[in-house]
């Protein structure tokens, strides 16, 4: 069966230090006709079970845990049966959201999270959260980002548990790292690819937000 990469496009509000906005979210499945994992169960859990289509979850990843990512997860895991797995890093963001629920397992720089024959290898980038990280599927030509790195720049970091400088140094040592024609999928918005992104670095840098 062949793997394939889903969006879903859900909406919903990210609440973090006493603000609210309105977002739309990434929800990316990863897998084939029998199995799969969802990276980010924002907002709508009945929408992502739907995209699913029967197929078995073997996992709920969070790229990070601010609320907007992590929202339906819960929901999502209670009807599925799968694990919800988060950087440890990342647990006082969770707590914030879901204070009587905690996830299933950990995320570790370099583990893998198997699924339809392809690994998704967890690169523990932090900045824009202390435990974000993004996924490196090489089979696909793929990374998917959460919130680190978007078509234009990193993540934003004006927020708590967030830091300018370690964000730029994930990106560099993490990301830029990887081939050049890698497609860049993100947690809003539309993707890029490394190749794109590279060359702007310096201007990140210089701009310092």
């Amino acid at each position: 069966m062949t793997l394939r990469v889903d969006r879903l496009v859900t909406a919903g509000t990210f609440e973090l230090d006493g603000g609210s906005w309105e977002v739309e979210n990434n929800v990316w499945i990863v897998g084939d006709d029998a199995e799969a994992v969802v990276i980010d169960a924002a907002h709508d859990a009945d929408a992502i079970e739907a995209a699913l289509g029967g197929r078995r979850l073997l996992a709920i990843v969070c790229t990070h845990a601010h609320n907007d990512h992590v929202d339906a997860a819960p929901a999502l895991a209670a009807r599925t049966g799968a694990p919800i797995l988060l950087h440890p890093d990342d647990l006082p963001l969770w707590k914030l959201t879901h204070p009587e629920r905690l996830p299933d397992g950990e995320l570790a720089d370099g583990q893998r999270i198997e699924v339809a024959g392809t690994a998704l290898t967890v690169l523990h980038t932090p900045g824009h959260a202390p435990g974000a990280v993004c996924l490196y599927a090489p089979a696909l030509g793929t990374v998917f980002t959460g919130d680190t790195l978007f078509q234009g720049g990193p993540g934003a970091t004006g927020r708590s548990f967030s830091h300018f400088p370690t964000i730029i140094d994930s990106i560099r040592d993490r990301l830029l790292s990887l081939p050049p024609e890698t497609v860049v999928r993100t947690g809003h918005g539309d993707p890029t690819t490394i190749g794109a992104e590279a060359p702007a670095l310096p201007e990140w840098i210089a701009r310092g937000h």
